[in-house]
């Protein structure tokens, strides 16, 4: 049985989390930014559509990329090699969601609507969540955006609209997080895409483990500004 939550109210233990759908654990409740960090510093997600109620999900496993194990291809390193893109962080956060958002071939529509937009834009003002954009010639063509507690990124959803160029932000974004001795990336649900990249999965457990060793000590957050990374 889903429990539902009243506005003061916390999660229930993401062990209830039904099997079927995979990770549902619970509904209501609101976006703001208290309840938000409170979901993602125990392993928790939102997502649903626009006229439903907010549903709140811990699936197991979990699709996760640790950064020292990410898999570059061949094709894909000549690709960073190249300097015909320019890679900016926080710049535009707002239109990579939209982006993000925009209709994809087989889907019907997106979980990425104006509540998320807003709820996610209010993060970033607060400078806990990021957005990592690749451009081309003054135009932005791929990107990704997620939300950063202790050291841990938590990512939520990228897009390209040329071959790549999600894949050169995200590439950055870990080379990135390595430097700065990120633990992990969680990718929430496996994908071909994620998992050609090295992201793998875990059980919940050992996802909850990994939460409460990165984000001990979490400090405010702030704007990211990094520069383009050196792809050997």
């Amino acid at each position: 049985m889903i429990s539902g939550i009243k506005s003061r109210a916390s999660f229930p233990p993401v062990e209830n989390a039904l099997s079927e759908p995979n990770g549902l654990l619970a509904v209501g409740g609101d976006l703001s930014p208290q309840r938000l960090l409170e979901a993602y510093s125990r392993g928790i997600f939102p997502w649903f559509n626009e006229d439903d109620p907010i549903l709140w999900w811990s699936p197991d496993p979990r699709m996760v990329l640790f950064p020292n194990e990410l898999k570059i291809s061949r094709s894909l390193r000549k690709t960073l090699k190249k300097d015909h893109y320019q890679i900016h962080t926080d710049s535009s956060f707002a239109q990579v969601m939209h982006a993000c958002a925009a209709p994809r071939k087989g889907q019907a529509g997106t979980w990425i609507h104006p509540q998320m937009v807003s709820a996610y834009t209010t993060l970033h003002e607060k400078g806990l969540a990021h957005s990592v954009e690749t451009w081309m010639d003054g135009v932005l063509v791929g990107g990704l955006y997620g939300v950063s507690l202790g050291k841990i990124f938590f990512g939520e959803s990228m897009f390209s609209l040329v071959p790549d160029a999600s894949k050169i932000a995200l590439v950055h974004l870990v080379k990135q997080l390595q430097c700065w001795e990120y633990g992990l990336i969680d990718c929430q649900v496996k994908t071909s895409h994620l998992a050609s990249l090295g992201a793998r999965e875990i059980s919940r457990v050992e996802f909850g483990q990994k939460l409460n060793t990165l984000i001990i000590g979490s400090q405010p957050g702030s704007k990211w500004n990094f520069d383009r990374v050196l792809i050997e």
